[in-house]
C-alpha cells in the first residue's frame, strides 16, 4: 500500500470545508469511509462498531442523494429535520457518526501517546472516554468483552502503516480530524441535540 491507512482520508480532509468554511457532506463522509477499512485490520471485535458506523454513513449518504443541492452542506439534513420536527434519523446518523469518530481518533490517540499500552488498553480508555457513557449497559458489557479480544499492537500497527509514516499520519488525522468532530459537537449542542444516549 502506498502510505499508510490514513494517506487517503488526510487527503479527503482537506476538501471537507468549503470556501466559506462550512462543513460540506460528501467529504466529510467520505472521510468517514476511508477509515471503515482500518476496521477490518482489527478484526471481530470492531465489526459491531464497523456496522454502526456503516449505517449511520449511509443514512446520511441517502439524504445527501435526494437531494445533492439542498444538502451539500453536512448540517443542513440536521436543520430540516429540526424545523420540521418529523424524522430524526440524520440528526441521529450524524450524531452517533461523530461519537463513533470520536472513539477512533482517541484510540489513534493513545496509540500514539501509550506506546506501552496494549491494544486492549488503548482501546478501553478511548472507550471510557468517549462512547462510554452514551451506551446502556447491554453495549458497554458487549464492548468490554470485544475489547478482550483485540488483536496485537505490533502486528496492528504493521498492518497499517504500509510504507508510510504510520506515527506522522495518525497524529495529523487526529488534530485535523478532531476539530472537524468538535465543530459537529458544537452543532449538535446549539441545536439541543448533542446529548442524547442511546435508546
Amino acid at each position: 500500500m502506498e502510505g499508510t491507512v490514513f494517506t487517503p482520508a488526510l487527503e479527503v480532509m482537506n476538501n471537507v470545508k468549503s470556501k466559506d468554511g462550512v462543513m460540506l457532506t460528501k467529504p466529510f463522509l467520505d472521510v468517514c469511509k476511508l477509515i471503515l477499512p482500518m476496521l477490518d485490520k482489527f478484526g471481530g471485535p470492531m465489526s459491531l462498531v464497523k456496522s454502526d458506523i456503516g449505517g449511520n454513513i449511509a443514512s446520511l449518504e441517502a439524504k445527501y442523494a435526494s437531494d445533492p443541492s439542498k444538502f451539500e452542506h453536512l448540517y443542513s439534513m440536521v436543520q430540516v429535520e429540526v424545523e420540521s420536527k418529523t424524522s430524526s434519523s440524520c440528526t441521529n446518523g450524524l450524531l452517533w457518526l461523530t461519537r463513533a469518530m470520536d472513539f477512533l481518533v482517541e484510540l489513534f490517540c493513545n496509540l500514539l501517546e501509550h506506546p506501552a499500552w496494549t491494544m486492549s488498553q488503548a482501546c478501553t480508555e478511548s472507550y471510557s472516554k468517549t462512547l462510554k457513557k452514551w451506551h446502556g449497559w447491554l453495549a458497554r458489557f458487549s464492548f468490554s468483552i470485544g475489547m478482550k479480544l483485540a488483536p496485537d499492537r505490533k502486528k496492528f500497527m504493521e498492518v497499517i502503516g504500509g510504507s508510510g509514516d504510520i506515527n506522522a499520519d495518525m497524529e495529523k488525522f487526529c488534530a485535523n480530524f478532531s476539530y472537524l468532530l468538535a465543530e459537529n459537537h458544537r452543532f449538535l449542542a446549539s441545536v439541543g441535540l448533542d446529548d442524547l444516549k442511546a435508546s
